[in-house]
């Protein structure tokens, strides 16, 4: 799984620096995936909504054993 998710990740990061942000992952256990959000998405009071609506909804679509993306500081 965490290959699946890593490659998902890829695909992500593209949209997210378009608008000076980034996103590293972290680590993916029983289901839950942890990102650190970084550039402009760390202090974006949008991320939040970005990590639940945006990449949370991608990498379940993409890797349905994911069960939540967990933003870790």
């Amino acid at each position: 799984m965490l290959e699946k998710v890593k490659a998902v990740i890829e695909k992500i990061r593209p949209r997210l620096q378009m608008d000076g942000g980034d996103i590293e992952l972290i680590d993916v256990e029983d289901g839950k995936v942890k990102v650190k959000l970084k550039g402009a998405c760390a202090g974006c009071p949008g991320a939040q909504m970005t990590l639940k609506m945006g990449v949370e909804r991608i990498i379940k679509e993409e890797v349905p054993d994911v069960k939540e993306v967990i933003a870790v500081s």
